[in-house]
């Protein structure tokens, strides 16, 4: 792996992270998942503990094999957590880091995100977080690819609101303007060989990854897609970068695009 580019892909001169919204605290998502590992396993302790006496009267071992059952789901929960963290810190993936990965993602992060909400934090504070150490994570883990299995997947607020023009079902429909960050994205297009397709939401976006068959998916999305579109495209693995929203969301965004360059040159081959 071209530890260059990946170091290229995750920020630049300016400090700022490749997701568009500046640095972004990896300490919020590591305590959250720490603190939701530390709830499921008290929870796991407790429904051993409590049905421990109606038990015992059934059968003298009917608690032991409650309690093997449930020291294995501990088990289970503790070496997620322990991989997912060290995925984190460590420069290399870990053995099996995409099942890591695949928990964090099915399981962990539901719970994170509800335990984060009680204590407080913002959706987006949550959301961002968890985008940011799944691009760490899925650098680690993915090599370089030919430009026709890279897929860069947008959403439809990119394009000026005002134009007439249907580019959902075929981009090259643009007319190349320069009004909407759509210009700049069919020529990266063009300069790279990816594809490119333009999304109105889950659906759509689900027939294009069938239809194209990506092996990485590089996708633009305000952090709640992002964060939802992650999991849904799980075991295939997604890059994401945040979009900007000066009119508000969904109201004409934008995107950094040479942001977007430096992640999709770190997955191509040269």
């Amino acid at each position: 792996m071209d530890s260059t580019g990946q170091g290229n892909a995750r920020s630049d001169n300016t400090g700022r992270d490749n997701t568009g919204q500046g640095p972004v605290r990896k300490r919020l998502f590591i305590g959250l998942i720490a603190g939701t590992c530390l709830l499921v396993c008290a929870l796991l302790a407790l429904l051993w503990v409590v049905p421990y006496v109606g038990l015992r009267n059934i059968h003298p071992s009917a608690p032991w094999v409650l309690g093997a059952i449930l020291g294995a789901l501990f088990l289970l929960v503790l070496w997620a957590c322990l991989g997912l963290l060290l995925s984190v810190v460590l420069p290399r993936p870990l053995p099996l880091s995409q099942r890591v990965r695949g928990v964090t993602v099915k399981l962990l992060v539901p719970m994170m995100s509800l335990l984060g909400r009680m204590l407080g934090f913002t959706k987006e504070d949550i959301h961002t977080s968890f985008i940011k150490v799944n691009n760490e994570m899925v650098l680690r883990e993915l090599g370089r690819f030919p430009a026709g299995r890279i897929l860069l997947l947008v959403p439809h607020c990119l394009q000026n609101s005002r134009c007439e023009m249907r580019l959902t079902h075929d981009v090259d429909n643009c007319k190349r303007c320069g009004k909407c960050p759509i210009t700049g994205l069919l020529d990266l297009r063009d300069k790279y060989g990816v594809h490119l397709a333009v999304a109105t939401g889950g659906t759509i976006a689900r027939r294009i990854v069938v239809e194209k068959r990506p092996k990485v998916i590089v996708a633009v999305a305000c952090y709640r897609d992002l964060s939802s579109g992650i999991q849904d495209a799980y075991p295939l693995p997604v890059f994401g970068v945040l979009n900007e929203r000066p009119f508000g969301p969904c109201l004409d965004t934008t995107v950094a695009l040479d942001r977007l360059e430096t992640a999709l040159t770190r997955f191509l081959q040269h």
